[in-house]
């Protein structure tokens, strides 16, 4: 039986990472939920990077850009990690490089994994779905705030863990998965409530963006599986 485990952090990863897991990286406020709307709406390639250089150079050969730190949309950028902005009509068919405060950190982090792959409650059930037939070992990697927990991208996780141990392929050894799975099935009826004093739910806020966090907690909008493959993310379908 193939194992779920959760963890709470980039810095932690170390202490999960092997050579035949596949790992979700998450970002639920706002990047993976972001880049999972944008290849439902029919971007081609999203090219994750850790720093604004590196994205300003994709830019100057003529890619779209997104970069965003603190919820801000950086100078320079075309955007930043706001799902709507990648659902306009112009994103279709187009490659975008894109730098986030948290969620390309913690796909640079896990780059090396047998495969990275991206999950927001966008694509919940398909991802569930995907993981169960590709028949491996899971770990669930939160890009949390600057390295540090936090409560949306755990909230994911025991979500995304709970349908993967209701499939009776999968077990959990792992505290955090448990503890995440836990908080989940206490909270998934209001988790807009359950996360209203969370820090980057406060920091959204102050930033007039409820209307992203409402968008980044309604489950099942796509059923797109984002991969990474050689540095480029692409779209997988069920």
């Amino acid at each position: 039986m193939n194992k779920v485990q959760v963890c709470f952090s980039p810095e932690l990863y170390h202490l999960f990472a092997d050579d035949s897991s596949i790992v979700v990286v998450v970002d639920i406020f706002r990047a993976t939920s972001a880049i999972c709307a944008a290849f439902e709406n029919g971007v081609a390639a999203i090219i994750p990077v850790a720093e604004l250089e590196e994205a300003l150079e994709y830019k100057k050969r003529g890619y779209l850009a997104g970069g965003e730190r603190n919820g801000i949309v950086q100078e320079g950028f075309d955007f930043g990690n706001s799902p709507f902005s990648y659902m306009k009509p112009e994103m279709k068919g187009k490659e975008i490089a894109l730098t986030t405060t948290n969620g390309t950190q913690a796909i640079e982090a896990a780059k090396h994994a047998y495969s990275v792959v991206i999950g927001s409650f966008i694509n919940l059930d398909a991802l569930a779905t995907w993981l169960v037939k590709k028949d491996r070992d899971v770990v669930i990697l939160c890009a949390g705030w600057k390295n540090r927990f936090n409560m949306e991208d755990s909230l994911f996780a025991g979500a995304l863990t709970n349908l993967l141990l209701e499939s009776g392929t999968f077990k959990s050894e792992c505290d955090s998965a448990n503890a995440s799975s836990l908080v989940y099935r206490t909270v998934k009826r209001n988790m807009m409530k359950f996360l209203a004093t969370c820090s980057h739910r406060k920091r959204l806020a102050h930033l007039n963006l409820d209307e992203d966090v409402k968008f980044c907690l309604t489950p099942n909008q796509s059923k797109v599986i984002p991969v990474l493959k050689d540095g480029k993310l692409v779209a997988e379908k069920l």
